[in-house]
């Protein structure tokens, strides 16, 4: 099922399956902004990243003594939400724990994706709840590919709070013990296939809590994540397109004991809690 979102400025259309954001467009020149999942790159728009982000040590972590098994991103991607409201500008979608979810997460959750267009920006809200009786342990994230229909050097991102950032190195997949310093130009990061040599950078922290997308030194969207601690940037060799993906938690690091509460950046909910997360597209051009 595919809905379709719109206003004046923009519209927005999600998929049911993964509650996957599948096209956003300006309406004034009709452009698509997303990437469209061409597999002879990559067969995704932008996939949320739930219950983990990125990968796990042998794609696996144990949970009072027991080990489960879970792929890349976790499963939410996967699975097919329940759309429990929509409006002409807004869809709310929801996925529940369920038995087949407990197979390889044993935990009770309800995690809700809104979308919700506002002028010429598309605002996506995470909310987690933990609706079972002991501590819920997760990680969040959103993954969406821009697309880039011009060569990739005409296009740079602007990171205004920072100057420098340090961008922690993947060894298959895993986050390794080696870091390297990127330094900006008047805070903008010319794009180029070689910073994704060794996959992608994956940022622990950054000052900045916005990031834009510039084609031919003209701003072209902005991702704002204020709610947001950690940031991916990434793409494929030769690929037209670059993600932009904030994240609540990372990939497990080389050295994880596959312990799930030991996980480095893995975030607590206690009983009957909940936690909302915002970030914002806004399309400019």
């Amino acid at each position: 099922m595919q809905i379709t979102l719109q206003n004046q400025f923009i519209s927005a259309t999600i998929l049911s399956k993964g509650a996957e954001l599948c096209s956003l467009q300006r309406k004034t020149n009709g452009r698509e902004y997303l990437w469209q999942a061409d597999p002879a790159h990559w067969a995704k728009h932008s996939p949320v990243l739930f219950p983990i982000v990125g990968k796990l040590k042998e794609n696996s972590y144990s949970h009072l003594e027991k080990t489960y098994s879970l792929p890349r991103h976790g499963f939410a991607r996967e699975m097919e939400f329940l759309l429990i409201e929509q409006s002409e500008s807004k869809a709310v979608f929801e996925l529940c724990s369920s038995a087949e979810s407990k197979v390889v997460y044993p935990f009770d959750f309800e995690f809700r994706i809104c979308y919700h267009l506002d002028q010429n920006e598309l605002h996506t809200t995470y909310m987690v709840k933990n609706s079972g009786n002991e501590t819920l342990y997760y990680n969040v994230g959103a993954h969406p590919a821009f697309a880039l229909p011009l060569d990739f050097t005409n296009y740079s991102l602007v990171f205004p709070g920072d100057s420098t950032m340090t961008a922690f190195e993947l060894e298959q997949e895993l986050i390794c013990n080696s870091t390297h310093q990127i330094q900006l130009e008047k805070h903008s990061l010319p794009l180029s296939y070689s910073l994704f040599k060794k996959d992608a950078l994956v940022f622990k922290q950054l000052d900045s809590k916005l990031v834009t997308l510039f084609e031919n030194n003209q701003p072209l969207l902005q991702v704002s994540f204020a709610d947001f601690p950690n940031l991916g940037i990434w793409t494929k060799p030769q690929a037209p397109f670059i993600c932009i993906e904030p994240w609540l938690g990372f990939a497990d690091t080389i050295d994880a004991n596959g312990i799930l509460t030991d996980k480095e950046g893995i975030q607590l909910l206690a009983v009957g809690e909940q936690k909302t997360l915002v970030f914002t597209t806004t399309l400019f051009a």
